[in-house]
């Protein structure tokens, strides 16, 4: 069986955050999401998967390789032009011949493929969709199932008390290749746009299956990239074959009297000065260096940081290779290329 991850779009919501990182690189607990994407497909028996790459292709190329460190063989799609999500998987029909997966690479999920895999061929469908159950439903496209899980109607983000349902779209699909009737070649083409109202119109094999107790965020804001990574810390969500998770890398070198309370990974090569308190849940990214007196509460630090002796960041996200200067105050705030005022 064969897949795609879907990684071509620019990810504007993350940013500033995204201005040098493309969204497959967005980090969660340490490592690229997209890596945990193929560890998680490859967990379901899943080796050869298509990647479709456009902002900052070169960065992803060089990060992700040709997959073999996942255990996977990856095959890569450059889009000079993003022509939509379905458009995307358009482009690869020669690459799929039997039934396939398609996922987005900011998903983080432990769903149960192999059921909705199951489900998928049980009811000889053409197409299928994963689906999670959430009370607030407000951000997100709703389902209706009949009895049989057949999609009867799609919501796109109900006001409060007007939702048909608290089932969500998680963008894990599987399809026949059948599919690809219904994508015009060379167009901008959306699954949510075009090929599910052509699904529902001609009355095709059109499922929806919700696993209960299965985890699933997509992390493209802001919050719930935090929701995510507080998940991780926790155990929440199941990993499969990923690195460190939390705790404190065997390289990274703490300096006398630091504090650490709460869930807390410190990455690789990091260098923590003296008396520095951390508390969780909070990520220290690989490469960060945190200066004397310094204190990080419930913060995200993505590698290659530098946080100034005696500054204070307190619930924040601080971008690649960002410098909060000495002495200051950082609080609430997502940064990334931008000056920090010293606190006065």
């Amino acid at each position: 069986m064969k897949a795609m991850v879907l990684a071509g779009g620019l990810s504007t919501r993350l940013y500033p955050l995204t201005h040098k990182v493309p969204k497959p690189l967005v980090p969660i607990a340490g490592e690229p999401n997209s890596a945990h994407v193929l560890r998680y497909l490859r967990s379901f028996g899943i080796e050869d998967i298509a990647m479709n790459i456009h902002y900052h292709a070169q960065a992803v190329e060089a990060a992700l390789g040709d997959g073999s460190a996942y255990g996977v063989r990856l095959k890569y799609l450059f889009e000079p032009k993003l022509l939509g999500s379905a458009g995307a998987v358009k482009q690869m029909e020669s690459f799929f011949d039997t039934t396939f997966v398609v996922i987005g690479c900011d998903d983080l999920t432990d769903f149960d493929l192999g059921a909705l895999l199951t489900f998928h061929r049980e009811r000889k469908a053409l197409a299928t969709i994963g689906l999670v159950e959430a009370k607030d439903v407000a951000q997100y496209g709703v389902v209706i199932l009949d009895e049989a899980g057949r999609i009867v109607e799609f919501q796109e983000k109900p006001a409060y008390g007007t939702e048909k349902s608290h089932l969500i779209n998680t963008g894990i699909y599987v399809f026949e290749p059948e599919i690809f009737k219904y994508m015009e070649e060379g167009a901008f083409v959306d699954f949510g746009r075009d090929v599910f109202p052509a699904l529902q119109a001609q009355r095709a094999a059109f499922y929806g299956l919700h696993v209960p107790g299965a985890y699933w965020c997509d992390i493209g804001t802001p919050g719930e990239y935090r929701r995510a990574t507080n998940a991780v810390l926790a155990g929440e969500v199941r990993l499969s074959g990923a690195a460190q998770v939390r705790g404190v890398a065997a390289d990274a070198v703490l300096g006398q009297g630091v504090l650490i309370h709460g869930d807390v990974r410190i990455g690789e090569r990091s260098r923590i000065g003296e008396r520095v308190r951390i508390a969780g849940p909070s990520v220290i990214g690989n490469d960060v260096i945190i200066g004397d007196d310094a204190i990080v509460e419930n913060s995200i630090v993505w590698e290659g940081s530098r946080i100034g002796a005696h500054a204070r960041v307190i619930g924040c996200i601080v971008g690649t290779e960002y410098d909060v200067p000495a002495n200051s105050l950082l609080q609430d705030a997502v940064v990334a290329d931008e000056a920090v005022a010293a606190a006065r």
